[in-house]
């Protein structure tokens, strides 16, 4: 459980895709603190159900745009998406390859390249399929005054965790990325061992 999350700074942010304000959190779970990075678009604790986009870390693809992936795409998506609405709200959650960190992910791609898909390879080095929490997302919504979201999202558990900390999911918006011959057996894997909704594969 989360015992506590506090903003620590709030500034203009402009970007490619937009000008939104970039926040600062510190989350502290059983005494370990935790860096999250907010991105803020309008008066969000005024809408009714902002869109909200919950994006786990990934540097391979956000910052050096792997094809291994989608995520980079999903980011600049929900950037885009967001900016358009003009209300909404992104969390990049630090939980890093569902959650096993980043050097287990380099790992993990090591393994799929000898044959394993991403739920084989995070099992043969221990961990659970996905092992990331949302509690803190939950706190941080709450801590912007937002009680309710259209979420930006395929993945069925992130509607549900976020419902189980008293956060409304009014409706779960699609951010499905066309696949391309990189990302097709790994978003396939999403969809038929962890039940992400993809329609394309």
């Amino acid at each position: 459980m989360i015992q506590v999350v506090h903003r620590v700074s709030e500034s203009a942010f402009p970007t490619k895709h937009g000008k939104f304000r970039i926040l600062g959190y510190e989350a502290v779970l059983h005494g370990k603190k935790s860096p999250y990075v907010v991105l803020v678009k309008g008066s969000v604790s005024k809408a009714r159900a902002p869109l909200v986009r919950i994006h786990s870390q990934c540097l391979t693809g956000d910052v050096f745009a792997s094809m291994r992936c989608d995520c980079g795409d999903q980011l600049k998506f929900a950037m885009r998406a967001i900016h358009k609405c003009g209300t909404g709200v992104i969390i990049y959650h630090p939980e890093e390859g569902r959650g096993i960190g980043l050097l287990n992910k380099l790992i993990a791609y090591e393994l799929q390249d000898k044959g394993a898909d991403t739920v084989e390879a995070n099992r043969k080095l221990g961990f659970e399929a996905d092992e990331r929490s949302y509690e803190a997302c939950a706190a941080i919504l709450k801590n912007l005054g937002i009680a309710r979201v259209s979420l930006l999202s395929n993945n069925p558990r992130k509607v549900d965790a976020l419902r189980a900390s008293g956060i409304e999911v009014l409706e779960r918006v699609s951010i499905e990325v066309a696949p391309r011959r990189s990302t097709h057996r790994y978003l396939k894997t999403k969809k038929d061992k962890l039940g992400h909704l993809l329609t394309q594969v």
